[in-house]
């Protein structure tokens, strides 16, 4: 699962690589703004305490098949 985080503004932190090594690289909107070698140099470009870390779930549905319909308990 890769790692990803966004922040304001349409900010976007991804890992990549860029000649052999990976960096973290900033996006705006889409648009590579700047491959950086660390945290500290990501921290001019976004304001760390803005970002969020996104995780993608596996869907249900892809692990256990569609869900039978049942009724609950509070509808008798």
């Amino acid at each position: 699962m890769e790692s990803r985080w966004i922040g304001v503004d349409g900010y976007e932190i991804v890992p990549a690589l860029r000649e052999g090594r990976q960096v973290l690289r900033v996006l705006r909107n889409g648009w590579a703004v700047a491959d950086c070698d660390s945290v500290d140099e990501v921290a001019r470009h976004v304001d760390l305490a803005d970002l969020c870390e996104v995780f993608e779930f596996p869907s249900r549905m892809a692990l256990d098949g569609p869900a039978e319909a049942r009724t609950s308990s509070h509808h008798r």
